[in-house]
């Protein structure tokens, strides 16, 4: 996913240098009789497009090449950057700042529409391993599938089950996400996890009945909501495991 995302990230920022240069090099023989700020219009459109199917960078290198090729194409003199005409002027301006404009509001919708999904795909990773809880799976396999869903969740180098937690260990993930590193709080609000091994308890029927020990990629992103979901992972693991004790 992360691949293909900056494969079209890169398609939309080369697209935003060259596509505003294509689409006036177009509009040259119609420039006597097309207006200017119709023109600009036609360039918002290109940069509405750019930004909506790229990053926010890729937008903004959009409009300022939307506004420079405006400039040296569709204004007099042509073939300069040089305007001499206060409506160019404006008009230039007003396109530039619009494209600006809707490139925030594309890469915002872009986010909330990511984080929809993001979310989405969590709420399946918890209910999967939830199925395999409720149909009776053993532990051994839910604690396999829960290593496999907590690794791609974090982003980490290895993750290993311990049915012996151990108390010398100086980072643990805590239930409210943040990370404690012996006495120091690593903290809630922090984007990460810190370079050595993490622990993360099992808990079920009140008693603590194992641990996940998580080995992170040191300097990758991880958002609080993302340990939270690794809480809740480790629970539905406790559920399985307290489960499979009351039966035998």
């Amino acid at each position: 996913m992360e691949v293909l995302r900056e494969h079209r990230d890169g398609i939309a920022f080369a697209a935003g240098i060259g596509l505003p240069i294509v689409v006036c090099a177009v509009l040259v023989p119609f420039r006597a009789s097309f207006a200017a700020t119709a023109s600009a219009l036609v360039l918002v459109a290109v940069v509405v497009a750019v930004a909506a199917n790229g990053s926010r960078a890729a937008g903004f290198v959009a409009a300022v090449s939307a506004s420079l090729w405006f400039d040296f194409f569709l204004t007099e003199p042509y073939e300069r950057f040089s305007i001499t005409h206060r409506p160019d002027i404006e008009t230039a301006v007003s396109l530039f700042v619009v494209g600006l404009a809707v490139t925030e509001l594309a890469a915002r919708n872009r986010h909330h529409h990511e984080r929809a999904d993001e979310n989405s795909d969590h709420i399946e990773l918890v209910y999967g391993l939830g199925q395999l809880v409720a149909a009776g799976t053993s532990s051994e396999r839910v604690i396999e599938q829960a290593c496999a869903e907590l690794t791609e969740l974090l982003h980490l180098r290895s993750c290993r089950f311990e049915t012996e937690p151990t108390t010398d260990r100086s980072a643990h993930l805590e239930r409210d996400g943040s990370v404690r590193l012996g006495m120091i709080g690593w903290g809630a609000h922090q984007m990460g996890l810190p370079g050595k091994e993490v622990e993360l308890l099992v808990h079920g029927d009140g008693h603590v009945l194992g641990c996940f020990l998580l080995a992170p990629t040191p300097g990758w992103p991880v958002s609080v909501h993302r340990r939270l979901v690794a809480v809740a992972i480790a629970d539905q693991v406790g559920s399985s495991i307290a489960a499979r004790s009351n039966i035998a």
